[in-house]
């Protein structure tokens, strides 16, 4: 009970000493307060977001907000003068906060409406940091550890890489199961470690955490949570675990009740990428004794292995690379920060501004260009292109607004700059530059020698050691370009994102390079002459291709950009760059870029960097033509390094490749090898009829074999892929865990091909779907995908068309399929499987339900196969297509697939085309017909069809209503084609103008000439279902096509209509498609 008082007490010490707790808690919970009270405080929108509002408020709007609150009589006379005396500003801030708060609702609200009517975008930042972390935070990915990519790329570079989506096959986590075991029987996680791009909110998740936890709605059992940011660690040198908690909670003084076994703690570990020191886990000394100062470094290395606090679970949280550091033996639990899909940044949007039409814009130009659009998928850089655009666009300046990246991050510092004053005049415009100036240009080089020393996080002998002077900088509008964050320890500053201070960078080595003598890079001064622009453009690509994790990525893409002529505008007036200033470096730059491209047999996520660098200073010419041909078709043999790294860019952000990447009959060995690491990140790959062997297919097993593959669906149709090569693709699908659908139809696998993929679909539980048609796998092979079925819980689709089955494999399919409840989809056309092997099916389909699509095409079946699947019909209850085209159905089988259509629900799509049917067999299924209302689709083309069949055809579809594509129900006869009679097609007309329930109506290959068509066109201007009308081959004539044409001049809903093969000729044709297209323009005509 004494340990409870203790925790209880403990508690509320810990709430009212944190101090970051005003992100997450509105009450300190003191005694003075009641419950109500409190509630009614929280409720304040001044309390919600009083942390954002000490990071976020500008000297310059407070001393206006002032002024204001004295005018509306808010504050008396002697509150405005104290506020506006010198002081601190975040004393200030915090002294006008405690004020209106204690004015209770009205000044909260006074508050709000000030800020969200003179910045929007201030208000939306505000508002977004607290509202959207509840709804964000609730689950995280559940991953099995680091990717290649994110160990080795840039933040920016693994998002584009990834298109901006989530893992594949990732399983979410709540919040509150992040310290609990998975399973029953496994042990709660001591290491947990969170890895999420830099702006994806790793703090705020942490800070959610918390308030959860605080509120009692998340781990009740956890006594103590102790957070110590590792930018308030960097302050020490040396630190023993007491000492630790005793300076960040010096309330806690009884440490038996956190070295115990008996109390849950959690200690949270925040921003490992923040922190000064890399974490050495080979040469750290091991060290046991929590009273030990050792160097901060070698502290935290000893609570992750367990020397010190051995039974408390340890969370950190940092970005990808950095989190490399820490060996993955040692990780019990790894998860990702998901980021914003496309709904979500909509929403993100919406929030931002209240304005619709102005966030649909912004959303629409967003979506036009896929650099923005995947980069949003980083909530931070959501709002910096957010605000960006909704500044350009309130300003009246929409052709301005930014196809690339250096344009928007310039803009974004004039929005800043200028701040979003409605009234802004030249005069306050030109004084703000005047004084915004020298102070960008220190930030520019604080930012530059920052980046280069891997150096995120600064303190105020950094800022002072580059000339920012900070009284000054708390007061201008620059200084919503950093976030400050205080503690009892520290104070340190951080830019709003990387890409900030990435872009700040860019500007000053720009403006430094065209007068510096020396390297810039070397901070010092000491190196070796490097006189011109040109020559410290070479340099910073240079140090960009050698440095680790790709840290100078963006850094050299917003240099290159600072080329482009599109940029000065917005820059011009800091004096950052000057018009036409750019234009002399331009050129060399392009040219070295483009020998950047050439270097190298693999295309590097660097290479596709460089590519990027070209998109930015506006030189597309490139880009263009490889684009031409990917859509054309065309690149076979144009394929050269530089155009792949090219290829490899569009990749990633051409509309061309978003849903389906089509590389067909243009890639060799040589050239899938230097695109590999690219090709990783596709989800849609066509790859067919490229010739290739087996040696390709051990670069793709490896490929598919990779972690953060993204493949879900490949084709590998039409190559030369032996046994061997299938033998690589069905090792990789042990491991596999994205791949959904594989196609390797008309390759030559054979049966030891098909053991092979057999072997690996009995483990394989993600692929859905796999076509094997026409590989020659026969009965051997047949028999080894059977017994997949038997085990296999996951694939629904299989096509083994064309592959020299018989009835033994048939019958191996059969069994397997009775005990198969989710397969939905065989197809087993032009094989060998005759009655034996429709008979052994039909037992299948007596107990099977689960199967829907059955395709039995050019299968030797006879009336006697045909009669056994009939009695299955009659019983089954989930068959919903089944294919017999091209069999040797007759009269008989007709008539008992009539019976089974008078009693069968289920199916809905019959072809019975090319059959032995005749007019009696017609007529049978004529007649059922008329009773069957589940059929939607009947094929019964080329069946010696003859006119009495057809009227009775005709008759049925008078009292069906379900049926709503009639394929070529009169058909040429075998010596010539079949002429209507006047009086059979005027009844069948009359039959057309009253159903409306038919959308797919075929005549081809009949004579219904002139007459005919005039009758057609009377039944058209009635008929409003018909969405396709096939009219080939049937003697219109121009006059007859004209009777049609004036027909559908009015309304119509047509989508298709064939009029081929009807002598209408060249010039008729023209006018007949575009008087049909008059009502519907979409409408494709052929004629």
């Amino acid at each position: 009970q004494e340990r409870k008082t203790h925790t209880a007490s403990y508690r509320d010490h810990i709430q009212k000493r944190i101090p970051w707790e005003e992100d997450c808690y509105i009450d300190l919970q003191s005694e003075s307060c009641s419950p109500r009270t409190k509630m009614k405080m929280e409720e304040l929108w001044i309390h919600k977001h009083r942390k954002q509002l000490l990071h976020s408020v500008s000297g310059p709007l407070l001393d206006s907000f002032v002024g204001h609150m004295h005018k509306v009589a808010l504050l008396t006379q002697g509150e405005a003068s104290q506020l506006q005396s010198g002081g601190q500003l975040q004393e200030k801030l915090c002294a006008v906060i405690n004020i209106l708060a204690s004015k209770g609702p009205q000044g909260s609200d006074m508050l709000q409406e000030f800020i969200e009517n003179t910045d929007t975008q201030l208000y939306g930042l505000i508002t977004l940091q607290g509202s959207w972390a509840a709804d964000r935070f609730s689950n995280l990915l559940l991953v099995e550890g680091l990717t290649d990519l994110q160990q080795k790329e840039h933040d920016v570079l693994q998002t584009e890489a990834t298109k901006g989506s989530w893992r594949h096959n990732a399983r979410q986590l709540s919040l509150d199961k992040l310290l609990n075991p998975l399973t029953r029987v496994s042990m709660p996680p001591r290491i947990l470690l969170t890895v999420g791009v830099a702006g994806i909110g790793k703090t705020t998740l942490v800070r959610q955490f918390l308030q959860l936890w605080n509120s009692g709605k998340i781990y009740q059992d956890v006594s103590f949570v102790f957070l110590f940011s590792f930018w308030e660690l960097n302050t020490y040198e040396k630190l023993s675990a007491e000492r630790l908690v005793r300076l960040f909670y010096p309330h806690v003084t009884d440490m038996s009740y956190v070295f115990n076994d008996t109390t849950r703690v959690l200690i949270i570990f925040d921003g490992l990428d923040e922190f000064k020191c890399s974490l050495d886990f080979s040469d750290a000394l091991s060290c046991m004794d929590p009273k030990k100062d050792v160097p901060v470094d070698n502290l935290i290395t000893n609570i992750i292995r367990g020397n010190i606090f051995p039974e408390a679970s340890i969370w950190l949280t940092s970005r990808p690379n950095v989190a490399a550091q820490i060996p993955g033996g040692l990780v019990d639990r790894m998860t990702e920060i998901p980021g914003l899909k496309h709904e979500d940044i909509q929403k993100f949007l919406f929030h931002m501004f209240q304005d619709r039409s102005l966030a649909d814009q912004i959303w629409c130009h967003i979506k036009a260009y896929k650099i923005f659009l995947v980069m949003c998928y980083v909530p931070c850089v959501c709002w910096i292109v957010g605000s960006t655009l909704g500044f350009l666009i309130k300003g009246e300046m929409q052709d301005c607004l930014p196809r690339t990246w250096t344009e928007l991050y310039s803009y974004f510092l004039k929005m800043i700059v200028e701040g979003e004053s409605k009234d802004r005049e030249p005069l306050k415009i030109e004084q703000s530059y005047g004084s915004s100036r020298r102070l960008i240009g220190s930030l520019g080089k604080l930012a530059f020698y920052g980046l280069i020393k891997r150096k995120y996080t600064f303190y105020e002998q950094d800022m002072k050691a580059y000339g920012i002077d900070l009284p000054s900088l708390q007061s201008h509008p620059c200084s919503r370009l950093l976030i400050k964050e205080e503690s009892v320890t520290c104070t340190a500053y951080n830019f709003t994102h990387l890409t900030v201070q990435e872009f700040l960078s860019a500007t000053f080595y720009y403006t430094a390079s065209k007068r510096a003598i020396f390297d810039l890079f070397t901070e010092s001064g000491m190196s070796w002459p490097k006189i011109g622009f040109n020559n410290h453009f070479k340099s910073a690509l240079q140090r960009s291709q050698q440095s680790e994790c790709g840290q100078l990525d963006m850094f050299v893409r917003f240099l290159s950009g600072m080329l482009s002529p599109l940029v000065a505008k917005p820059l011009s007036g800091l004096q950052l760059l000057a018009k036409e200033e750019n234009s002399a470096y331009r050129a060399p730059a392009i040219t070295f870029l483009q020998s950047l491209l050439s270097c190298g047999s693999t295309v590097s996520l660097w290479a596709v960097n460089v590519v990027h660098c070209l998109q930015e200073l506006q030189h597309t010419e490139l880009t263009r033509n490889v684009e031409e041909g990917l859509r054309t078709g065309s690149l076979a043999g144009k394929l050269s390094a530089s155009t792949c790294s090219i290829l490899a860019y569009l990749l990633q952000m051409s509309e061309e490749c978003a849903e389906e990447t089509n590389l067909s009959g243009c890639l060799s060995y040589s050239v899938v090898k230097s695109l590999l690491p690219q090709l990783l990140f596709c989800s849609n790959l066509r790859l067919e009829n490229n010739h290739f062997k087996d040696d390709v297919m051990e670069l793709l097993g490896s490929l598919l074999s990779a972690k953060d593959c993204h493949l879900q669906r490949i084709s590998l149709a039409e190559n030369a892929v032996s046994n061997k090569g299938t033998k690589a693709i069905s090792r990789s699908l042990l491991v596999n865990r994205s791949l959904t659908s594989l196609d390797l139809r008309s390759n030559n696998i054979g049966p030891k091909g098909a053991k092979s993929l057999a072997e690996a679909l009995k483990n394989n539980q993600v692929l859905v779907s796999i076509s094997l048609q026409n590989n020659v796998i026969e009965d051997e092979g047949t028999k080894a995908l059977a017994e997949v079925l038997l085990c296999n819980r996951k694939l629904t689709t299989l096509h083994l068309q064309k592959n020299s089955i018989g009835s033994e494999g048939a019958r191996s399919l059969a069994g397997a399929l009775q005990k198969n409840q989710v397969l939905r989809e065989l197809s087993l056309s032009s094989n060998q499987l005759g009655d034996k092997g429709s008979e052994a099916l039909a037992q299948a389909l007596m107990v099977n339900h689960s199967l829907i699509t059955l395709h039995l095409q050019s299968n030797s079946i006879s009336n006697k196969g045909v009669t056994a699947l009939t009695k299955a019909l009659k019983i089954n209850r989930g068959l919903a297509d089944l294919n017999l085209r091209e069999n040797s159905i007759g009269v008989e089988g007709a008539k008992e697939i009539a019976k089974a259509l008078q009693t069968n629900g289920t199916l809905k799509n019959l072809d019975l085309t090319a059959n032995l049917l005749h007019d009696e067999g017609a007529k049978a299924i004529a007649k059922a017909v008329q009773f069957n209302c589940a059929l939607t689709s009947l094929h019964l083309q080329w069946n010696f069809i003859r006119s009495t069949a057809a009227q009775a055809l005709a008759a049925a579809l008078t009292t069906n209503t379900a049926l709503q594509l009639l394929e070529s129900v009169f058909l040429r006869f075998p010596s010539k084609p079949l002429s209507l009679s006047y009086h059979l097609f005027h009844c069948f007309v009359i039959m057309y103008k009253n159903i409306y329930f038919l959308f797919y109506f075929s005549l081809r290959g009949n004579s219904i000439g002139m007459e005919g068509a005039k009758a057609l066109a009377n039944a058209l201007k009635a008929n409003s279902s018909l969405r396709v009308l096939n009219l080939q081959e049937n003697a219109l004539g121009m006059d007859g096509a004209i009777f049609i044409a004036t027909a559908l001049n009015r309304s119509h809903q047509l989508t298709y209509i064939n009029l081929q093969g009807n002598r209408i000729g060249d010039s008729g044709a023209k006018v007949i498609s575009d008087t049909i297209k008059t009502r519907s323009p979409e409408c494709v005509v052929k004629i």
